[in-house]
C-alpha cells in the first residue's frame, strides 16, 4: 500500500512494542485507518511480553504516550492461537474495530496465520510493512523519528547490540556482522522509546543481561524521577 492511500474502518494493533509494530501503526495512520487499541501477548506469569521480554509496565506506558488503551493475553505457546482469537473476538466487540494491524513484513506463514486469527474473528487484517525491502523499512523508521533500542537478541550477539538505539551507524554494523537490517530472521528484537505518534517519551533503565536458551534479555524497569 502506499502511504497516501487513504481508507474508511478502525483497528485494533497488534502490539510488540518493538518497532515493526509502531511502523506498522504510525502507516495504517497514514492510511486513513482509525485506531482503537493496542493487544499484546504476555507470557504465562503475566508480567512480561511473550517475545520479546518487556516487562507490562513498561507496554502500558508506551500505551499511553501513544494515547490508546492497551489489553493483553496471558499464555503458554501452547493456548497462543486459541487465547488470542477469543480476545481478538471478545475486543472486537468491545472497541467496534474492522481491522487488525500487523507487523509483518515478508515471511508467508506469519501472514497466513494473522489472516487465520483476523477472519475467525470477523475481521481484516493489515500488513502495511508487507514486502518493503528490509533495509528500507528500517531507514524509514528513523527517517519517520521513531527510535527503538534492542533490548534482545541471539546471545553471541549481545555484547555488540543490547542496549543500543538503531541509527545509521548501527545499521551499517548490521551488515559488517551479516545481521537482517530488520531482525527478520531472529537476530533481535527491540523497544520502542519515541516517535511521531507519541505525546511524551519513555525513559527506562537497564539492568542485567539474562539469557534463555540461544537468546539473551536485557533487563528494564521503568525510570524513577526524584523530586
Amino acid at each position: 500500500m502506499k502511504s497516501n492511500q487513504q481508507n474508511s474502518g478502525s483497528f485494533l494493533c497488534s502490539w510488540s512494542g518493538g518497532k515493526d509494530s509502531y511502523f506498522a501503526f504510525y502507516r495504517a495512520v497514514q492510511q486513513g485507518y482509525k485506531p482503537k487499541v493496542l493487544l499484546n501477548t504476555l507470557n504465562e506469569y503475566g508480567d512480561k511480553s511473550r517475545s520479546h521480554g518487556i516487562p507490562r509496565e513498561l507496554l502500558e506506558q508506551q500505551a499511553k504516550a501513544v494515547g490508546l488503551p492497551i489489553e493483553f493475553i496471558e499464555t503458554t505457546w501452547e493456548t497462543y492461537e486459541e487465547r488470542y482469537i477469543a480476545k481478538l473476538k471478545e475486543l472486537r466487540e468491545k472497541y467496534a474495530f474492522t481491522h487488525a494491524v500487523f507487523g509483518d513484513i515478508d515471511i508467508e506463514s506469519h501472514r497466513a496465520w494473522e489472516e487465520k486469527v483476523a477472519n475467525a474473528a470477523n475481521v481484516k487484517a493489515v500488513l502495511p510493512l508487507w514486502q518493503g525491502d528490509r533495509k528500507e523499512l528500517v531507514e524509514g523508521m528513523i527517517t519517520a523519528g521513531i527510535k527503538t533500542m534492542i533490548v534482545s537478541c541471539r546471545k553471541e550477539l549481545a555484547d555488540s547490540l543490547l542496549g543500543e538505539v538503531i541509527d545509521g551507524s548501527l545499521i551499517k554494523k548490521f551488515e559488517e556482522l551479516g545481521i537482517d537490517a530488520c531482525g527478520e530472521n531472529g537476530e533481535y528484537h527491540t523497544f520502542v522509546l519515541d516517535g511521531p505518534l507519541n505525546g511524551t517519551t519513555i525513559a527506562v533503565d537497564t539492568g542485567s543481561v539474562k539469557t534463555h536458551n540461544t537468546y539473551a534479555f536485557l533487563d528494564l524497569h521503568r525510570t524513577t524521577f526524584q523530586t
